[in-house]
């Protein structure tokens, strides 16, 4: 009979670890219908979305397809949620043009790396070091990156060619060539933009289908949903034959993405240096390259990836696990850079679309990644005739709606000192994307360090002196309390004791009780005690095992006003009452 339990737990251990477990043995011909479905449309959206990110991460564009299949296959086994899909992304992609420094074995290993430690992070717990990453930060971040990866691609939408990757030199060197603009390529980006913006704007406005009853009416839906979900691959497929059509009459006024190699990527290790001409860059030198991109990247792809997840996670009504996420990017990063990918995440555009097209597991990634594979198999010979103005155009419209302008005006209303950390970011990006997320991270911690350092202190002058935090007792903030108890002990007339309310003090260590210990010998001097009431279970536990001589403590603070009422009388009997002066000390 015991051995029962204890299989139950491994079979529960196990299903935790492999989530797979958990829906295949009821999976269904009606699931299987719709994964396919939402497999097909999802990467009738990557494959060209793919081609357009290895352009931002200054790669060959095979390797956007590369970074595109095998983040699908093993999220679907390691995966806690049914929507998400894994692959190159824009933020990512941004991210890798600053750290492999356009070189391909620099971001192969970068890969490998960021999943080793994704798979260290999420085995040790460590999926917590997000909540550190504010909102502010986060916001700060996506809305630079929405403007630098835009403005990356006007280059290709007009044309031009040498111009530097810096933004500030960007900017610089497309007004100043603005004039040597390829009017084919201007034409074309500027058409598919709209097409574009046409498309997205008309599937936000359509009605639920579950709300047309004619067959016609239906279709018609049908359709319109189609085309506006795959208007990716629709406008780089009508661009194709407007470049082809152009090269069949002899002229060619378009920029062509050019030959793309065609076959699957060789299964091998990771290049661990790399040749130079002049020698051989070792391992440590590239990682001493990659510098603070070891830690960026590998956080930056955990929080795309959890902060997707539980977005589509609270719409569907199921939980997902961080730290189970944290393995399933890892390997995918990992077993990714066997294949030559770059760093992946979680997709939000690509997500939404599946979740749209109704998928009901993790098993449409395998339809995703089939459709992947078979594009690099048979169809990379077409791929030459795509404009880059067209993907260009899929960049841009994938990128602008990160940009949240509503952000700065709501901080304004909400908490203005939030602002601090969202403007020090957002500004930072456009010098250096590592710079902008550290300094704002840095920020934010100072901020959160200040708050606690110098919570808001409530003084209640009566008979006594009742002192309340209005948060909890970390010991950066001993000294704080220390001189507010002090100053108003001593200055009131008489000098009167204090009370210390902890009803907001749920632990506390042993800075704060030799603080605490030190404060009430400095009132004794002056002939004054110190008492506290509202304590904790675990902070009474903690001040009994200090053995502080002379501790007082009052179960209730009416308990505690009326003893330090009857002391100050003098009698025994009369009773304490709060007077009216009470304040908020400022911080």
């Amino acid at each position: 009979a015991p051995a029962m339990p204890a299989a139950g737990a491994r079979c529960a251990g196990l299903r935790r670890r492999l989530p797979v477990l958990r829906w295949l043995p009821r999976y269904s011909l009606a699931w299987l219908q719709l994964d396919l479905m939402a497999g097909l449309t999802v990467g009738l959206t990557v494959v060209p979305q793919a081609l357009a990110y290895a352009e931002v991460a200054g790669l060959p564009l095979q390797y956007g397809l590369y970074s595109s299949f095998m983040g699908c296959f093993v999220y679907c086994f390691l995966g806690t949620a049914k929507d998400v899909t894994l692959g190159p992304t824009a933020i990512m992609s941004l991210l890798v043009s600053s750290y492999a420094f356009h070189e391909p074995v620099y971001a192969i290993l970068l890969t490998f790396l960021s999943g080793c430690i994704q798979l260290a992070m999420g085995l040790l717990h460590l999926g917590f070091l997000l909540d550190f990453i504010s909102c502010p930060v986060i916001k700060g971040f996506t809305s630079a990156a929405s403007i630098t990866i835009s403005f990356n691609q006007v280059k290709n939408i007009l044309g031009l060619q040498g111009i530097p990757r810096q933004f500030f030199l960007q900017v610089y060197e497309t007004l100043r060539r603005i004039g040597e603009t390829r009017a084919g390529d201007a034409v074309l980006g500027l058409a598919c933009l709209a097409v574009l913006a046409g498309l997205r704007a008309m599937k936000s406005r359509l009605p639920r289908a579950a709300c047309m009853e004619s067959l016609v009416a239906r279709l018609s839906y049908l359709i319109v949903w189609t085309s506006a979900t795959a208007r990716n691959a629709l406008v780089v497929l009508f661009a194709g034959l407007v470049a082809y059509s152009f090269q069949v009459m002899g002229s060619q006024p378009l920029t062509l993405t050019g030959s793309i190699p065609q076959g699957l990527p060789a299964f091998q290790l990771p290049r661990f240096s790399m040749a130079v001409p002049n020698g051989t860059i070792p391992f440590r030198s590239m990682v001493e390259d990659m510098g603070v991109g070891l830690a960026v990247v590998p956080l930056m792809g955990l929080l795309e990836t959890v902060a997707i997840a539980k977005a589509f996670a609270s719409q569907n009504d199921y939980r997902i696990d961080p730290n189970q996420e944290l393995l399933a990017l890892g390997f995918a990063n990992v077993l990714g850079s066997f294949v030559s990918s770059y760093p992946i995440t979680g997709s939000f555009g690509r997500t939404a679309v599946n979740a749209q097209s109704g998928v009901c597991t993790p098993a449409g990634g395998l339809v995703t990644g089939a459709l992947v594979l078979l594009s690099l198999a048979y169809l990379t010979s077409l791929f030459y005739y795509i404009p880059k103005a067209a993907l260009a155009a899929v960049i841009i419209s994938a990128v602008v709606p990160m940009f949240d302008a509503g952000i700065f005006r709501t901080l304004w209303r909400v908490k203005r000192l939030d602002l601090v950390p969202l403007c020090v970011t957002f500004l930072l990006c456009f010098w250096e994307v590592q710079y902008g997320i550290v300094a704002g991270v840095l920020v934010s911690g100072i901020l959160l360090l200040y708050s606690i350092a110098r919570p808001p202190i409530k003084v209640s002058e009566g008979d006594v002196l009742l002192v309340q935090l209005g948060s909890s007792l970390h010991f950066p903030a001993m000294e704080c309390l220390r001189d507010a108890v002090c100053s108003h002990a001593l200055a009131a007339s008489p000098p009167r004791s204090v009370v210390l309310d902890c009803c907001h003090i749920s632990s506390i260590d042993y800075t704060v009780v030799v603080g605490l210990a030190e404060l009430r010998q400095e009132l004794r001097k002056h002939g004054l005690s110190l008492a506290f009431c509202s304590l904790q279970d675990p902070v009474l536990k903690v001040l009994l095992s200090a053995d502080l001589e002379g501790f007082q403590h009052f179960p209730s603070r009416e308990e505690a006003e009326r003893c330090g009422g009857a002391e100050a009388g003098g009698g025994g009997t009369a009773p304490f009452t709060s007077t009216s002066e009470s304040l908020l000390l400022p911080t």
